[in-house]
């Protein structure tokens, strides 16, 4: 799965589904914590971890949460048929197990027979089939229903087996049932854009959802009765603070347990004895990326000149070094490097304002007035990027690029929205010229949702209409293919074009950068991040702050 995300390092993206290698400060990564208390000591229930993050979720209907705060919900709340394990591999869920059948054309999950919603009734094979026929309602518009469309059909075998069948052979097939399950019993027909349900859902997962103060914070308490075993942590606080310096006191405070830092707060604000003592700091490679998105339909954008010009007239090192105080990366394309789909041959466009005055001349945009600015049939190069609020990383990466383009000739405008509206009045509904967001990623490389030429209705994830034939092919091809050598070969070329055809300016690939406090343990570092064995934290009765 893959969502927007609304802070640049995809700390939280990445908790519990993804991730990559951590790295923790030596304390944590030692047999006993500085308490001295054993990894493997009886562990004691109660308190809450409260989080801060800049953006409210917009909905907790599992298959229409495209943001990532709303995902970061979801994924405590509900399940999916299958998970990755802390080695990145796929492992049941609500599916106990699976037998793959007829090369590859068919799944048969065996489901767990223990697994309750949260109101108490049982889990079957009815809900997983009226959760595909919801991803596939053409009235529902999921931004995740390519992956569903690929089924023929689905058979229910007995409540507690379900045969999953192909129209052809589908290589992400078994890991897009990590979406999550919906209860039919609550759901079905009902209109899934306005239930109340996405204010009060019910799910079968480790929390269980007790409250929502739109623009303020999201309480979850802990599934006592959990298939896999009750969480240790009794609370789940998620607390919206749009403003990070705010945040960060509150961090000081103790008013939070855990947030996402800036580069500038990991690298100077939290180097001190009264922090250090209190919280452990996380660093390792994001599994997403920043970009800058042009509205295709613009005829401003049109032409892959102009975008090639553009990507010419910034310097992604000085991104990297100024806003990122050097904790990330450059970006060339849809893939990270460590992904296997990484083609690491395509480098990036070296920073060349001559180059790219002479594409733009190419392309007809001229100073023919002798203003400053360049123009063409009569208009002037001036349009607006638009991002989140609460991101001083983006809004400095958009006062870069303003700048940047000034020099070449082309006025940039900036303008700053709230989250939600963000996402919802200008991102899912195409209004915008140019925007600057971030994608928290699947480990599976597919990447039809996001650049098929069939997915650009309002809410999907094509939302800059981007229609290339080709791609359009290669797309097609990467999921057809099981051979995970040819499916490279597949997403190698894929990264090529992409990064040729510039329908985003491929910025960076941030750092995660993120902190939680010293009194919980069994945080346990591992090639997918932190936070996937999240119920199996807990925090000393003697250490504990929040009664519950």
């Amino acid at each position: 799965m893959v969502f927007f995300s609304p802070s640049n390092n995809h700390a939280y993206a990445e908790m519990p589904l993804s991730g990559t290698e951590a790295k923790p400060d030596k304390e944590n990564s030692s047999q006993r914590d500085k308490e001295g208390y054993s990894r493997s000591a009886c562990r004691d229930y109660g308190d809450a971890f409260v989080v801060g993050e800049i953006g409210d979720a917009c909905t907790l209907v599992p298959i229409l949460a495209s943001d990532s705060p709303s995902s970061y919900i979801v994924s405590l709340v509900f399940n999916g048929l299958v998970k990755y394990n802390k080695n990145v591999e796929l492992e049941g869920d609500l599916a106990q197990s699976w037998d793959i059948e007829d090369d590859g054309l068919t799944i048969v999950f065996h489901l767990r027979k223990d697994v309750k919603w949260h109101d108490g009734r049982p889990f079957t094979a009815e809900d997983v089939k009226f959760t595909y026929e919801s991803l596939i309602d053409p009235d529902v518009i999921s931004p995740y229903s390519g992956d569903f469309k690929m089924v023929k059909r689905v058979e229910l075998v007995d409540d507690y087996e379900i045969k999953i069948i192909y129209k052809e052979p589908f290589a992400p097939g078994l890991s897009s049932w990590i979406m999550p399950i919906m209860p039919k019993h609550i759901l079905a027909g009902q209109d899934l854009r306005t239930t109340g349900f996405k204010r009060n859902p019910v799910g079968t997962g480790p929390y269980i959802f007790k409250s929502w103060k739109s623009g303020e914070r999201i309480d979850l308490v802990s599934n006592r009765g959990y298939f896999e075993h009750r969480p240790y942590i009794d609370r789940y606080i998620y607390r919206v603070i749009p403003d990070p310096s705010t945040m960060f006191l509150e961090l000081g405070t103790l008013g939070i347990d855990s947030m996402s830092l800036t580069p500038l707060q990991f690298t100077r604000q939290t180097d001190a004895h009264f922090f250090n003592r209190r919280f452990r700091k996380f660093q390792y490679p994001s599994f997403g990326y920043t970009y800058m998105a042009y509205n295709l339909r613009d005829e401003k954008f049109a032409d892959k000149k102009v975008r090639q010009a553009l990507n010419y007239a910034v310097d992604k090192k000085e991104l990297i070094d100024g806003v990122l105080f050097g904790l990330g990366r450059i970006c060339t394309g849809q893939f990270v490097p460590e992904s296997w789909a990484f083609n690491e041959n395509v480098k990036p466009y070296p920073y060349d304002p001559g180059r790219a005055r002479t594409l733009l001349m190419e392309a007809g945009w001229q100073d023919r007035d002798a203003d400053g600015w360049l123009d063409k049939d009569g208009k002037r190069f001036e349009f607006t990027v638009i991002t989140n609020q609460g991101n001083e990383m983006r809004r400095m990466t958009a006062e870069i690029i303003q700048r940047r383009f000034k020099d070449i000739g082309i006025k940039v405008n900036i303008r700053i929205l709230e989250w939600s509206v963000f996402i919802n009045e200008f991102v899912n509904k195409g209004r915008f010229e140019a925007l600057i967001l971030g994608w928290g990623l699947g480990r599976e490389p597919d990447c039809f949702d996001i650049f098929h030429s069939s997915k650009t209705k309002a809410g999907e994830f094509n939302f800059i209409g981007y229609s290339n034939p080709e791609i359009d092919r290669l797309l097609a091809e990467g999921r057809r293919t099981f051979d995970r050598e040819d499916r490279k070969k597949v997403y190698r070329r894929i990264h090529e074009i992409l990064y040729d055809d510039q329908p985003y300016m491929f910025l960076y690939i941030p750092d995660s950068l993120l902190t939680v406090h010293r009194r919980f343990h069994g945080i346990e570092p591992s090639p997918i991040g932190i936070g996937y064995n999240f119920i199996d934290w807990w925090v000393p009765k003697s250490k504990q702050r929040y009664a519950y």
